[in-house]
């Protein structure tokens, strides 16, 4: 397989956090300091304009642990890569450690996606892939203390483990991913898929079978390790299931978060509320990526398509019914699903303008909703 340009994606992901950079030290300064004020910033209140909601969580778990039974819904390996040099440094070092495995994770999931996305559809398909992933609207989520990166790092790492046909790495993979995402739990399927397609080579002999076929029992055994240490803290083995009420997270059926929506935006928010902005924001993305999915179902190899209806269908199915925007977060949980970035990158080479559109309108959507996070707007 082609080596992934290294210059290229390290130009890539160092212009993108100087852009993040840039838009921290101008919006926190003009938005926060009085007209025409002399005093200067400290340099930790740029760091910490970017420790807002769920960061806050991830750093809090790293440096004191589960406090709270409703902290169980944050899987705890990012947290954990946290604490372990965060304990040795102190308690200022935890959130800059969260943004640098943020970054560093992020780093990685490039070049991981640069190969799935050549293997697909070539060398300008995986430069658009991983282009269009870090100036993404959403793409300052890769920047903070969230776990986005590090949980596509995994599932990334895991399926092209599976196109090379290593199948004990795509386990361990698989397993750290449970650990970092429920939805970890879910590469499973893509595993079984692939061993179906290589199933005349792996059962040339019984010993070859059991070495290509015994790493999947990795992938919920992640799951199964948290619910244990769930189980020693609440007696519940399901404990980061039964406090997502507490998240306004439920199951439903797919198609509620839909009507609610319609509903919303059409019958209760009034037009320009605040609340109506945010359905609009996560119900594009929501639906931009089901039409991704499908059109991209016969251009990209059907695992990833596997794995992106999977995703896909995890987030319908717990929408936040109970909140003005049932699909609260979806405009973060897309990042998540690099098939489409491939698919809308193999889109845009027979569509240039659709590419200088895009050129256009995400890196200002980035600025605009980065603005809004380090000012503490409800960006979640």
């Amino acid at each position: 397989m082609k080596r992934a340009p290294t210059r290229d994606i390290l130009w890539l992901f160092l212009a993108t956090r100087l852009l993040l950079i840039i838009i921290t030290y101008f919006s926190y300064i003009l938005l926060t300091q009085e007209r025409y004020s002399g005093d200067p910033v400290a340099f930790n209140a740029f760091l910490n304009s970017w420790s807002q909601w769920d960061a806050k969580i991830y750093v809090r778990i790293a440096q004191f642990g589960y406090q709270s039974p409703y902290d169980l819904a944050f899987f705890p390996l990012f947290s954990l890569l946290i604490a372990i040099p965060g304990h040795i440094l102190g308690p200022w070092s935890y959130l800059p450690l969260g943004m640098l495995i943020s970054n560093a994770a992020l780093l990685g999931s490039l070049f991981i996606l640069y190969y799935l996305a050549a293997d697909v559809g070539g060398d300008q398909v995986a430069h658009r892939t991983i282009l269009y992933l870090c100036i993404f609207p959403t793409a300052l989520f890769f920047f903070t203390a969230y776990n986005e990166s590090l949980f596509l790092l995994l599932s990334s790492g895991t399926l092209l483990a599976l196109r090379r046909q290593r199948w004990w790495l795509a386990g361990v993979l698989g397993l750290l991913a449970a650990l970092t995402r429920s939805a970890g739990i879910m590469l499973a399927a893509p595993y079984l898929y692939e061993l179906w397609l290589a199933r005349e080579r792996i059962m040339v002999t019984k010993r070859f079978f059991l070495f290509s076929a015994l790493p999947i029992l990795l992938i919920p055994t992640g799951m199964l390790l948290y619910s244990i240490y769930c189980w020693s803290r609440t007696g519940n083995f399901l404990a980061f299931v039964s406090v997502q009420a507490h998240w306004a997270r439920q199951t439903s059926w797919p198609w509620q978060g839909f009507v609610q929506t319609i509903f919303e935006l059409f019958w209760h928010q009034p037009f320009g509320s605040f609340n109506q902005v945010h359905i609009l924001i996560d119900t594009t993305a929501t639906v931009t990526f089901i039409i991704l999915a499908i059109v991209g179902r016969k251009k990209i190899r059907p695992t990833y398509t596997l794995w992106i209806s999977l995703l896909l269908t995890s987030i319908l199915i717990s929408s936040s019914i109970g909140q003005r925007d049932p699909f609260i977060s979806n405009r973060r949980f897309v990042l998540e699903m690099f098939p489409a970035f491939i698919t809308l990158a193999m889109l845009t080479v027979s569509r240039p303008r659709l590419h200088q559109a895009l050129l256009w309108i995400f890196p200002a959507l980035l600025a605009t909703l980065s603005l809004l996070f380090v000012m503490g707007k409800w960006m979640v």
